[in-house]
């Protein structure tokens, strides 16, 4: 099976080379082989799997079939999906059978997508490096003893060890950028509200973003056509027309303005990804684009802002968990309070843990105003960074992790150390706006990702942009040795 992108395999199906089962099986099979290694996926669908492909070879034969029919992905256990196990990652939802799908696992099942299963990840979405999972740690492909990233880092991992070719992630502070760029695959997280929220288990309602994983930028294009578009069950979703992505990437890039942050290459950036970074950068000058300085400076203070915003959402959202409606609930209760701590305590980890206490506490009487409303207001200050950035630049361009992929255990224990591994990638998310990380080389034998960020619903000029780069470079095509 000599394919690697999405595109060949839609190919490969449309022109009967091969069968949607035959593939599904080819996928489930390197499933059943590596993830022992990787940890990766928390449920595999095998039957409903090989179903759903018998049926999408019944539309292939009929020449209904749409680009993506047929095709295997995975979706990150935060989507809903109807009958399967949805668990966020945690023993707190363990045993939840969901009766409903996500907005955007209905809209890949429209598309004649095959689900293989669903994939390992940071309790509820919390954390940098997939290390606070219920399941277990995920490990990285290029290196078994670092992590993958987080919180998706499931999914990045199958995607990059070939064990899917495409999967779903969710990005609230990074969660798609940045363990695309720690497992040297292609990620987009769009602009708040292009995609549906709706059956996306909720972290912090205002941050939260749904989007694709695939190896190149040719594939997740494919990917957003089918996953974008207004919901009326989302009521963040954006009422605007989805240009179709996939017919803008040869857009040739000359004119184009490429932002670079001055504060995105200081202190804390390893030189080797400081060094990567700027020979992309004369790749880009190559194709026709233009370069310029320009600053962010509010930047640093996207973490603090970030880490009183998030928290207290989590801390809202998360109070439905309470061993009474479903979900965990803890054996022989003396009585409701009883109930409600020892259900808590039990069904959640440590880091879940920790920032839902933050979070009550920013939200509490006499701290509302000095840490959740002063943290909005930052958030206006980095917003309009952007906006200012936007009026003399197309494209802001940077590394997407101050390093590559770290040990696992390394930063357990040292929350602050964790959290700045997302420097790059939290303002955006803070800003709404839309951002990828591609691949743009290797330190050490580990991937090393650029991210590239856009102007608001500005998804096609970014993947427009990634794709130019991949047509010149070959780092999108690398596989780890052994898979």
């Amino acid at each position: 099976m000599n394919y690697k992108f999405i595109t060949e395999f839609s190919n490969a199906l449309h022109t009967k080379k091969i069968s949607s089962v035959e593939l599904t099986r080819y996928f489930l099979d390197r499933i059943k082989k590596f993830d022992k290694q990787l940890n990766s996926f928390i449920t595999v669908c095998e039957d409903e799997a090989l179903k759903e492909a018998k049926k999408a070879d019944e539309l292939l034969a009929k020449g209904q079939a749409h680009a993506l029919t047929g095709i295997p992905i995975a979706h990150k256990d935060i989507f809903c999906t109807q009958g399967i196990k949805t668990s966020c990652g945690s023993k707190m939802l363990d045993n939840f059978i969901s009766p409903y799908d996500a907005t955007v696992v209905k809209k890949f099942k429209e598309a004649g997508t095959v689900l293989l299963g669903k994939t390992n990840m940071d309790e509820f979405a919390m954390g940098s490096s997939n290390e606070n999972s219920f399941y277990g740690p995920v490990k990285n492909p290029w290196d078994l003893s670092v992590v993958p990233g987080g919180s998706s880092g499931g999914s990045a991992a199958a995607v990059a060890a070939h064990l899917a070719p495409a999967a779903t992630g969710t990005d609230t502070g990074g969660s798609i950028r940045q363990p695309a760029g720690l497992c040297g695959i292609t990620g987009i997280k769009p602009t708040y509200g292009r995609v549906s929220r709706y059956g996306m288990i909720a972290f912090a309602s205002s941050l939260d973003q749904g989007g694709p994983f695939a190896r190149s930028a040719a594939d997740v294009a494919l990917l957003l056509n089918a996953m974008s578009g207004f919901d009326e069950h989302d009521s963040t979703s954006v009422n605007k027309v989805v240009p179709d992505y996939s017919s803008t990437l040869d857009q040739p890039l000359n004119g184009l303005r490429i932002g670079l942050p001055k504060e995105y290459f200081g202190k804390g950036l390893d030189p080797e990804i400081s060094k990567l970074i700027h020979e992309a950068v004369e790749e880009f000058k190559k194709l026709g684009a233009t370069i310029h300085e320009i600053n962010l400076p509010n930047t640093e203070l996207s973490i603090p802002a970030y880490y009183v915003v998030a928290p207290a959402e989590c801390s809202s959202n998360l109070a439905r968990f309470d061993g009474v409606r479903y979900g965990y609930r803890c054996d022989n209760p003396k009585d409701l309070e009883d109930l409600y701590k020892r259900s808590r305590s039990e069904g959640f980890g440590s880091e879940v843990k920790r920032r839902i206490m933050i979070g009550t506490y920013a939200l509490s009487a006499g701290y509302y105003d000095a840490y959740y409303l002063k943290a909005q207001k930052i958030r206006c200050l980095i917003r309009n960074d952007f906006v200012e950035a936007f009026k003399k630049v197309d494209i802001i361009l940077g590394p997407t992790s101050p390093t590559t992929a770290f040990k696992i255990g390394e930063k357990v224990d040292d929350p602050v150390s964790m959290y700045l591994s997302d420097i790059y990638t939290i303002a955006v998310n803070l800003a709404g706006l839309p951002g990828i990380s591609i691949p743009a080389g290797f330190v050490n034998k580990l991937p090393v990702g650029m991210q590239l960020i856009a102007n608001y619903f500005e998804e096609g000029r970014l993947l427009n942009v990634a794709h130019r780069f991949q047509t010149v470079t070959d780092w999108h095509t690398k596989i780890p040795e052994g898979f």
